[in-house]
């Protein structure tokens, strides 16, 4: 039995965000993480809800990560 459920691990090191109208790729999954985190424990407003979105989404395994409503 796996320590972290399978559907929560990541595929590939390699993400997707798309934040605030910003495309960006990251080859460490875990770097993207980090970023978002902080991102969204020092913002504010919109900007906030906009990084916990993306962070959310990562937390899931998610390889494209995006705060657009789809």
């Amino acid at each position: 039995m796996l320590a972290i459920p399978e559907l929560a691990m990541p595929r590939t090191n390699k993400v997707t965000t798309v934040c605030n109208g910003r495309r960006e790729v990251w080859t460490d999954y875990e770097q993207a993480k980090a970023f978002f985190l902080e991102l969204m424990m020092t913002a504010e407003g919109e900007e906030r809800e906009r990084a916990e979105c993306v962070y959310i989404q990562l937390l899931h395994g998610l390889d494209e990560c995006s705060d657009e409503d789809e």
